[in-house]
């Protein structure tokens, strides 16, 4: 109601004299490496989404202790962590790889994690920061690359890696438990183009 009676006001004013709605500001960001100085940002986003969310089976909220261990272990395998900023320097997403599991054997396989800050969804940003992490993991030799994603909650997630060339290759059914309801895991895969004929991940290990 309020609305309607400032626009009658408005039309009343001489049209010189009328205040223009200001237009929508373009999103607009720049993806970059992460830094240990971006964790704070990071670990905000990803605890919306663990006491929001069934997109992660995490149930207890990240530490700044936690992140901090964790970008320093994936720095240390040199394996990409990318930051989505603002033009005023707000993290507005992040995107990393992971070592598939621990074994030697899995060296050429890592698996990725995307998370949008809420005001950053729906504006191709998740499409942005998977496309520059499956570029990033081609140039360090690294040839498959595996999501794991919720069976239900996560609809949007699933669609992002179809469009960008992922497959599903397996379900499990209720092996997660969150929100009092069981929860399956959908498995996709993305077969990368390594420009490097060794993965960064082999070289670390044989150290």
């Amino acid at each position: 109601m309020l609305e309607d009676e400032y626009e009658r006001d408005r039309r009343r004013l001489p049209r010189h004299l009328r205040r223009r709605p200001e237009p929508e500001r373009e999103f607009s960001f720049e993806l970059r490496p992460a830094v240990r100085t971006d964790m704070p940002d990071v670990r905000e986003i990803y605890n919306y989404y663990v006491t929001n969310s069934v997109v992660t089976f995490d149930e207890k909220r990240w530490t700044h202790a936690q992140w901090v261990e964790k970008f320093d272990h994936l720095t240390k395998l040199g394996l990409p962590f990318l930051v989505a900023v603002s033009p005023t320097g707000q993290i507005l997403g992040y995107g990393l790889v992971s070592p598939w599991t621990g074994k030697s054997g899995f060296r050429y396989t890592v698996e990725n994690s995307i998370y949008l800050g809420q005001a950053a969804t729906g504006k191709g940003l998740g499409t942005a920061l998977l496309q520059a992490l499956v570029a990033a993991c081609e140039e360090k030799g690294i040839r498959e690359m595996v999501a794991v994603i919720s069976d239900k909650g996560a609809e949007g997630s699933l669609a992002l890696h179809e469009r960008l060339g992922f497959v599903e290759v397996g379900r499990m059914g209720r092996v997660g438990y969150k929100f009092g309801r069981s929860l399956g895991t959908i498995y996709l895969q993305k077969h990368l183009n390594p420009k490097k004929k060794e993965s960064i991940l082999s070289r670390i290990r044989a150290r």
